[in-house]
């Protein structure tokens, strides 16, 4: 992709989370969006056809910036992974966004596409980490099973008030996923 069009639409994107840390994404418009990126109005549809596909996009780049950091050949750690941690302290940082998103007002456009992400994420991890766990179990299935577990437990975290710490929260995803065995092995 060109240089200047990532460029553009990043900072769209930057400029819609800070915009919906100051008030909620229903009072925000898209002419807010372009001043504060910087950019006019026709550059925004340039880019983006809506404020819906923005949020999906800015939602799909702070996963994948919390995969990034995810290693190569995964061994499951005694506690929650650092890339756990840094989603869940995006998360916490746009709490309003989040909560729009999860909630029964929220997009289910954004939400489809951030479970797609994140089970994108999971495959790609159990595909270059095996475990004999899974054995039997079709690849799409296991990762929409966990997905769907670190969404809900994430959800249940993130409507909590007040909201637990972002170590708290990560951990009891961690729990979840880990299951009463406590163990991949």
């Amino acid at each position: 992709m060109d240089v200047r069009v990532e460029r553009t639409r990043r900072s769209l994107q930057d400029a819609l989370l800070d915009l919906a840390r100051e008030r909620p994404l229903d009072e925000v418009t898209v002419a807010e969006i372009a001043a504060r990126a910087g950019v006019n109005r026709s550059s925004f549809y340039q880019h983006y056809s809506e404020k819906e596909t923005l949020l999906a996009d800015a939602l799909d780049a702070a996963a994948e910036a919390a995969a990034a950091t995810l290693p190569g050949h995964y061994e499951p750690p005694s506690g929650p992974p650092q890339a756990l941690v840094q989603f869940l302290q995006h998360i916490d940082e746009h709490a309003e966004l989040y909560r729009s998103v999860f909630g029964g007002t929220g997009s289910t456009a954004v939400l489809a596409r951030l479970r797609a992400r994140i089970e994108a994420i999971v495959r790609e991890g159990l595909v270059s980490s095996p475990t004999p766990a899974y054995e039997g179990v079709p690849l799409d299935v296991i990762a929409a099973g966990i997905t769907g577990s670190a969404l809900g437990v994430v959800e249940a975290w993130l409507m909590r008030d007040p909201r637990p710490s972002v170590e708290v929260g990560a951990e009891w995803v961690w729990r979840a996923l880990l299951g009463p065995g406590g163990s991949w092995a």
